[in-house]
């Protein structure tokens, strides 16, 4: 009976034995298994982007960096222009005047004059000044016609969108028609706040965020990890406050967290939300020979997503611009000296309006 005992005893380790035994096997071939494929992932090529390491800052500091580009009061620079997109195309000039030089000169609160000159020669393309309300703009050269020479003035705020329909779909005209579409767009109050950034206003609602964007940089060689990144910026939203108590947001502004911080962007928006101007600050250096502006932007592209143009302005000469000196307002009223046919596209759009609002007859057939 005891021996019996013993066997049973005996048949049971064995079984228990070899459950355990392939239990274990069980577990090395799982682990085989994930090993292997783990190899396999580690063996693949990745394309993930480089995430680039950022820095750390406070809103603080980015509301002063906003003030810090404020600090310039006015501004007296000659510029390389580079016109892309409608720029000067849709009077008959894009491939002539796509690049030109520029004569700049910006003071607060609002007021430019900018100068477009045909390289080598020096000679004047355009005049165009606003004083923050109205602008003005003179057409000197066209190519050799004479065609599209205009004194063209206008509304800073005015929307001359229903003008430029009358005047597209109009017989005849063209050449009225051809300086509306391009200067009705075309103003130089779109540059003012891309030069003179606006300052931290006490009454309005200041957000921090962040975000990473991928990119790739054109000068890094093609197979570089650097060619393809993941950089990590932080936007600061400005918002105003509606005559309801709504908040709206007026401006956003992007600052670069790699390798220090850098005002990189500046967003401007509409009352209704939409970009107005899209503002690209390239890399940094020294502007004039004195003291206190280091650190501002070398070359300033402006975007304007909804006239479908942008215009890249960089500083030929970045010591000599000067910064600071107080200008007439005269300096910001163009007057046309030239003797130009004159085009007024408020009184135009006024004339446009009128005819719309006239009664149609309709004359009714006796049966």
């Amino acid at each position: 009976m005891g021996q019996h005992r013993n066997c049973v005893r005996h048949q049971k380790r064995e079984m228990l034995n070899t459950k355990r035994g392939l239990r274990s096997l069980s577990y090395i071939f799982i682990f085989a298994t994930l090993f292997v494929s783990g190899c396999n992932i580690v063996k693949k090529e990745s394309k993930t982007p480089t995430l680039l390491k950022t820095e750390i800052s406070t809103q603080a500091f980015l509301m002063s960096e906003v003030d810090r580009f404020a600090s310039v009061e006015s501004m007296r620079a000659f510029m390389d222009l580079k016109f892309e997109d409608n720029s000067f195309a849709q009077f008959g000039s894009k491939e002539v005047y796509r690049s030109a030089d520029g004569e700049v000169v910006v003071q607060r609160p609002a007021s430019i004059l900018l100068k477009v000159k045909v390289p080598v020669i020096k000679t004047d393309v355009a005049q165009m000044t606003s004083d923050g309300e109205r602008f003005r703009v003179a057409i000197l050269q066209d190519g050799g016609s004479g065609r599209y020479k205009r004194f063209v003035m206008g509304s800073n705020h005015a929307d001359y969108s229903k003008l430029q329909r009358e005047l597209e779909g109009a017989e005849g005209n063209g050449e009225i028609r051809q300086n509306v579409n391009a200067f009705a767009n075309l103003r130089p109050q779109h540059f003012t706040d891309a030069m003179l950034v606006r300052p931290i206003a006490d009454g309005n609602v200041y957000t921090k965020s962040t975000i990473f964007q991928i990119e790739e940089d054109l000068n890094q060689p093609r197979k570089s990890p650097l060619r393809i990144v993941n950089r990590g910026y932080y936007l600061l939203d400005e918002y105003v406050r509606g005559a309801g108590g709504e908040l709206k947001i007026e401006r956003r502004f992007w600052f670069d967290r790699v390798g220090g911080i850098r005002l990189a962007r500046q967003q401007i928006f509409n009352g209704s939300g939409e970009i107005e101007s899209d503002i690209v600050y390239g890399r940094e250096g020294k502007l004039t020979n004195g003291s206190g502006f280091e650190r501002l932007p070398l070359q300033i592209i402006v975007t304007r997503p909804q006239e479908k143009y942008s215009m890249r302005l960089t500083y030929q000469s970045p010591e000599s611009v000067t910064i600071g000196r107080t200008y007439p307002t005269t300096a910001f009223l163009l007057e046309n000296s030239w003797g130009l046919e004159e085009v007024d596209l408020d009184r135009k759009l006024q004339e446009v309006n009128a005819q719309s609002q006239k009664p149609t007859t309709t004359v009714t057939r006796a049966q």
